[in-house]
């Protein structure tokens, strides 16, 4: 599979990059553009270029990426990266596959390159794998959780998770009431199974639930602390330096 990516945060460039080659090590990116203008540039030079599925974050540089459709053609299916779920409606005019809100997860990723695949397996015209994908646009999140107690299992509400943690081979879910259990998933998994708007995974150890946060404080190198409600850890809850931005966006839209 060759890939054209339009992204202007290098962070998030280069974990597209990571997920793309852990997917499927035979991907190739064509080309990597950071601007509506480069956008433009490019696929006025490069109409006969050879290449499946272009990953396009909306928020650019120089405007939003809507603005390429109305300067040059571009006919090949569209995977939508972006951290604004405002914008939808309009990805799915465009030939888009697959609107994926970051932080992106491997899960996501590769659910949104199946879902290319199935389509292209199909023979779909573009403006019938829109059609179809606009079904997709908002993903359904777990209402509860099974949970293990012992040799018991229950049922836990997701309105009453106050986050996730791991710690070795374990993620632990832990309640508004301070009560830990096992589940079996990883944190990359239960990213793709939360509501967005209630939980953000913070770093490599720790999902939390906005109700969760007491308040935020500044702590060393750039990065942030958060200060918790009900449930007492072992371990700060750091927000990881490269996540600053993004979290002070999530936090600022809920």
């Amino acid at each position: 599979m060759k890939v054209v990516i339009i992204e202007d945060e290098k962070l998030a460039l280069e974990k597209l990059g990571r997920y793309l080659i852990k997917y499927d090590p035979t991907i190739e990116i064509l080309t990597k553009l950071s601007s509506v203008q480069q956008a433009v540039q490019w696929f006025s030079n490069n109409q006969d270029a050879q290449y499946d599925v272009i990953f396009m974050d909306i928020q650019l540089t120089d405007g939003l990426s809507f603005e390429i459709f109305n300067l040059v053609k571009v006919s090949k299916p569209i995977i939508f990266t972006t951290a604004y779920d405002e914008y939808a409606i309009d990805a799915f005019k465009v030939n888009s596959v697959d609107y994926l809100l970051k932080p992106i997860t491997f899960t996501s990723l590769t659910q949104a390159i199946k879902k290319l695949n199935s389509f292209q397996s199909a023979l779909l015209p573009p403006e019938i794998v829109a059609k179809v994908s606009e079904n997709f646009i908002q993903k359904k999140a777990k209402d509860r959780f099974l949970v293990r107690l012992g040799n018991n299992i229950q049922s836990v509400n997701t309105n009453d998770i106050a986050l996730f943690y791991a710690e070795g081979r374990d993620v632990f879910l832990v309640t508004d009431k301070d009560k830990k259990y096992i589940v079996d998933y990883n944190l990359e998994d239960l990213s793709s199974l939360i509501d967005d708007a209630d939980f953000y995974r913070v770093n490599r150890t720790f999902i939390i639930n906005i109700k969760e946060i007491e308040n935020v404080s500044v702590y060393s190198n750039s990065r942030l602390k958060i200060n918790t409600k009900a449930v007492k850890t072992d371990k700060e809850i750091i927000v990881s330096r490269e996540k600053v931005a993004e979290f002070k966006k999530w936090l600022e839209g809920n």
